[in-house]
């Protein structure tokens, strides 16, 4: 009896000192519902109407099956359904004619021109299948388009259609090359007979009177099997410059998918992996006056001869860098000069150079070149494929530009007569955005100068000086001026708060009102947190940003979970509504149940950079991972997290660093979940990965020392791998393989979720609710008070 009684004692004893069972008012399946119902829809795509009286926007507040067009009046505030019919709203950007009273669109495959004053909305065409690149001639009445590949001109006043270019697929007559033998008897042949020769020099006498009579057409131009886009005319017409991309027969990856209508299993077409042949592009103008074509000479351009300098960890192995280019623009001055303003990048990303092109002569003289050993990207600075932000000034002597020169992306101007650039914002901080005023006067432009996890809005005079903030409030603005500039139609969110749509005069201390109610009654029921922002301070001195949740009990002894954002170049540790917000949500969820929730903006996120963007060159899984395990670090140290409890978890880049977490830092983190996650870098996509890794058979060792797979015999805590099956971006094959790898390793602590219907981006609640499902099973009978109850 006496033991008895001692061993209910000391039981009694024991469950005393375990923790309580924490609970939470929200459950997986809650916040990984349908967000339009759960949530509710916040206002997206505004555009004013051109008499800047109305805002149009998409906006789901009755919760349909899809989001419908809305409208507010600015001065009454009244928010109503838009009529679908007359209101000039396009599929695409609109295009402006100089004085800014007509704008082109296209809706529905169809050219519709609307006048800014009546507000009157005129179609042009009618069922024109492939119709595009619309925009107005230097007149601001007539109008430039492509149909079919080639470049059209419509004369408003006369009504006349008249085709500028004609682009043929082929070779130039090949069938009218005749070998040297057919030759040589044809000349014969006339030399024999007076008749064939007189009948002869008749039809070349009457198809040359014929050609006279007839309206000049313009020059065939053959194409081969290249594909032609960017057909743009200089503004007096003379010139078009035109890009020829042939694209090479690259291998694809093809994705089966089993739960199919037929059901039977059905192959996807998906991307090749990287390090195939790239399309190759040339630049060609075309003069109509002396009906010739010539071709953009770019072999010259300074230091496209140079090696990058991750060659030299390969003494011994040639390699040779590709001269070819990607061109963007042409940008013309204003006032109908014949500059023309491109930007032109190094097939490998490395170089980008700003130019002007002589469109007489096809030479080039080169204005700003900037090189990065890495890989040249940063806000404003585009990519390979795709055109930085830039162009002229009204006064058409000066072109403006962003750089990362000065280790940040900033906003130059470069005057093409004296060259030296001129930098008009610096700082710690990125500009983003950057836009001309009507009158030329000021910048706008959006930028963190405030804080690294802040947007606002700035005005600066044009040359450059002190930048106003326009916006107030921590979070993010983004936003649009009305045709007058006098309003700014806003998006504003919170870190707890999705964007709602707000009006605001343009000028420094002027109040926004709100607008638009978008959240659920039921939603709103919840006490959503506002993440604190933190840093902490790296094993190599470097600050990192971060966002924390905290439980209300404290941290002290408890478990801890840390979140990878994905993409790599992406910011999460910011004070605004996050694309991420279904883990916001089961972060709240984890805090409840008594979980430190750290969510780290890692070398490589955006808004912080040239450095820190590039911090991840030639070895992914390095810094990015050391930053991973500072921050645990930090909170066991500054916090008292339990280290034997700690989780780390993220989906696709997140789901990497997971993997290489579990697997290269045993002993850190008791548990992860790896998320639609590369495992082999050499099997994801080439504009991506090359950027950072260069090529697999350039740079072997960047790929080896940076990929999970060949890390897989370090696994000790237990691993959650999940993905979908038709996931066309991070192939399924990725983790199959790496299965096939722990199998062979005989390790048994891990465990893989198959999603047959989902994609890289789930969008089915059921499989979200699945998934996070087992991500919190992990976590709680891993690291969490149900391993303590059950230990």
């Amino acid at each position: 009896m006496k033991r008895h009684i001692i061993a209910v004692f000391l039981l009694t004893v024991l469950l005393h000192e375990l923790p309580a069972q924490q609970h939470s008012p929200l459950s997986v399946q809650q916040i990984m519902q349908d967000p339009a119902r759960w949530i509710g829809t916040s206002p997206h795509s505004l555009q004013w109407a051109g008499n800047s009286q109305f805002i149009y926007f998409k906006w789901n507040p009755e919760q349909h099956p899809g989001d419908s067009l809305y409208q507010v009046n600015i001065k009454t505030g009244v928010i109503s359904r838009a009529e679908e019919q007359g209101l000039g709203l396009p599929d695409r950007s609109p295009y402006f004619n100089i004085q800014r009273t007509k704008k082109l669109y296209l809706r529905g495959g169809d050219m519709y021109e609307e006048d800014q004053r009546s507000r009157k909305v005129q179609q042009l065409t009618h069922n024109l299948s492939g119709l595009g690149n619309i925009q107005y001639a230097a007149n601001g009445e007539d109008v430039y388009f492509t149909l079919n590949n080639n470049l059209y001109l419509l004369q408003r006043s006369t009504g006349l259609l008249q085709q500028l270019t004609d682009f043929r697929k082929g070779k130039e007559n090949p069938e009218s090359t005749p070998s040297e033998q057919n030759r040589w008897l044809q000349q014969d042949q006339l030399r024999l007979s007076q008749v064939v020769r007189e009948r002869k020099e008749k039809q070349e006498k009457t198809e040359a009177a014929r050609n006279r009579s007839l309206p000049s057409r313009p020059l065939p131009i053959y194409t081969d099997n290249a594909t032609v886009n960017g057909q743009t005319p200089s503004p007096d017409g003379r010139y078009i410059t035109f890009r020829l991309t042939t694209n090479p027969q690259n291998g694809q990856t093809e994705v089966p998918t089993y739960v199919t209508e037929s059901s039977y299993a059905e192959m996807l077409k998906a991307r090749a992996k990287v390090g195939g042949k790239q399309a190759t592009v040339r630049m060609g103008i075309y003069d109509t006056k002396l009906d010739t074509v010539y071709y953009l000479q770019t072999e010259k351009l300074p230091g496209l001869d140079r090696q990058p300098d991750f060659v030299k960890d390969y003494p011994g192995k040639s390699y040779t860098r590709s001269k070819e280019v990607v061109v963007h623009g042409p940008w013309f001055a204003p006032g109908g000069s014949k500059a023309a303003l491109i930007e032109v990048r190094s097939q490998d990303n490395k170089d980008r150079w700003i130019a002007l092109l002589e469109l007489s002569s096809g030479q080039l003289s080169v204005l700003d070149h900037q090189r990065d050993e890495a890989w040249i990207g940063g806000p404003g600075m585009g990519w390979l494929w795709g055109a930085s932000d830039m162009g002229w000034l009204p006064n058409g002597r000066q072109v403006w530009f962003q750089s990362e020169a000065s280790g940040y992306s900033h906003l130059y101007l470069l005057d093409v007569t004296t060259g030296p650039k001129k930098q008009l914002t610096s700082g710690t901080f990125e500009v983003y955005e950057p836009r001309l005023s009507q009158d030329g006067k000021w910048w706008y432009f959006h930028s963190n100068q405030q804080h690294p996890g802040e947007r606002h809005f700035y005005r600066m005079p044009v040359q450059g000086g002190k930048a106003e903030q326009l916006t107030r409030g921590e979070g993010r603005w983004d936003v649009t001026l009305s045709p007058d500039e006098k309003w700014m139609a806003q998006l504003y969110s919170t870190g707890n708060r999705p964007p709602e749509l707000y009006l605001q005069q343009n000028k420094s201390g002027a109040s926004p009102k709100k607008l638009t109610e978008s959240l659920t009654e039921q939603w709103k029921a919840y006490p959503w947190r506002m993440p604190e922002y933190v840093s902490f301070t790296a094993s190599d001195g470097a600050k990192v940003p971060a966002r924390l949740y905290r439980p209300q009990r404290g941290s002290r002894g408890g478990p801890a979970v840390i979140f990878v954002h994905g993409a790599g170049y992406l910011q999460n540790a910011h004070k605004w509504w996050s694309s991420y917000f279904r883990e916001y949500m089961f972060h709240n969820l984890l805090t409840d149940l008594g979980y430190t929730v750290l969510d780290i903006d890692y070398r490589g996120s955006a808004g912080y950079g040239r450095d820190w963007r590039t911090g991840i060159y030639r070895h992914m899984g390095g810094k990015d991972l050391s930053d991973h395990i500072d921050g645990a670090r930090w909170l066991v140290e500054e916090h008292g997290i339990d280290s034997s409890r700690m989780g780390i978890y993220g989906g696709s880049y997140g789901g990497f660093i997971t993997l290489m977490a579990m697997f290269n830092e045993p002993g850190t983190f008791a548990a992860g979940a790896a998320l639609r996650s590369v495992t082999d870098w050499a099997h994801y996509n080439h504009p991506y990965t090359s950027n950072i890794l260069n090529e697999p058979t350039a740079d072997s060792l960047a790929y080896a020392r940076s990929s999970p797979i060949y890390f897989a015999e370090g696994l000790q805590g237990h691993l959650l791998i999940a993905h979908g099956m038709i996931d066309t971006n991070v192939h399924f094959q990725d983790v199959v393989r790496l299965a096939q790898r722990l199998i062979e390793l005989g390790k048994e602590n891990w465990e893989m979720a198959v999603y047959p219907l989902e994609d890289h981006a789930f969008v089915e609640p059921s499989s979200w609710t699945d998934e996070y499902r087992r991500i919190l099973k992990l976590f709680e009978d891993t690291i969490g008070d149900q391993r303590q109850s059950a230990d």
